[in-house]
């Protein structure tokens, strides 16, 4: 299997897999994104992993590439932070890799990114001085000479995704560790998800709903593990405040990846 099948297969294990609390599944879909929107931009995102694999173009290019592709249906964006950690770890191929990856990007990258994130409805926190929605935020790029790890580095503080760029894909290794951890197939995609949902603050959450609101969320999963609390009641508890963890899904989508490649078994 190619370092783009493995990414495409983790992007559909983590949506298919039931219950995750809040989150797309095969039982739940939100009102405007379906699970079908999800697996379409799994199948629609290839060429530009298979770019990756290859090694042809930055890693900004890359991100471009795939919102591009699939930002082709009414259900949003749906993997935006899961294509800022699966392309550096394919095209490297691995966490060392990727971690070399990121730290060569450019000027350009940064660019690039930029114009991916404004073709998305990403949620960010307001008053940040290098904007999303500010026409000038890539001249103020090209002025300081930031790179796309700068972006990461200056965003890590409030985006747990970045931060997987700048410490190394710390979370990504925990996750696909979990993952192998707690034996093959679906429930160990669950449980992991409850592993990590239960010990770091989402910060898609924190972005939409406030950092009380995601603490709450982390020690309602803590109370599941340790089985004080029903984790389907949880899941429609989530699901009925409109509260999503939209950042630890894209983890497990790079730590199922990384499983993948380390040879972790989903058909069981």
């Amino acid at each position: 299997m190619t370092h783009a099948e493995q990414a495409q297969l983790a992007m559909m294990l983590e949506v298919c897999a039931f219950p995750k609390p809040g989150n797309v599944d095969r039982c739940h879909d939100y009102q405007a994104t379906r699970l079908e929107h999800f697996l379409a931009s799994t199948i629609l995102v290839r060429p530009a992993l298979d770019r990756a694999e290859r090694g042809e173009g930055g890693i900004g290019s890359l991100i471009l590439d795939a919102v591009e592709r699939t930002n082709v249906h009414s259900g949003g964006n749906t993997h935006f932070g899961a294509f800022i950690l699966l392309m550096p770890l394919v095209a490297g191929g691995d966490i060392p890799g990727a971690d070399r990856v990121v730290k060569e990007t450019t000027v350009e990258d940064a660019v690039l990114f930029y114009k991916a994130f404004g073709k998305t409805k990403v949620r960010v926190i307001p008053g940040d001085d290098l904007d999303v929605t500010d026409p000038h935020a890539c001249d103020t790029i090209r002025q300081r000479g930031m790179t796309l790890f700068d972006i990461m580095l200056y965003s890590a503080k409030n985006d747990m995704v970045a931060r997987e760029w700048i410490n190394g894909f710390q979370l990504t290794r925990r996750g696909a560790d979990l993952l192998k951890a707690h034996g093959c197939g679906r429930s160990s995609i669950v449980q992991t998800f409850l592993d990590l949902l239960a010990t770091e603050p989402d910060t898609f959450i924190i972005k939409k709903h406030g950092k009380d609101a995601a603490w709450k969320v982390m020690q309602k999963a803590q109370d599941v593990r340790n089985g004080l609390r029903d984790l389907v009641a949880f899941d429609q508890e989530c699901i009925d405040a409109g509260i999503n963890p939209g950042s630890i899904a894209d983890i497990m989508i790079a730590a199922l990846y990384i499983a993948l490649r380390e040879g972790w078994t989903w058909d069981c």
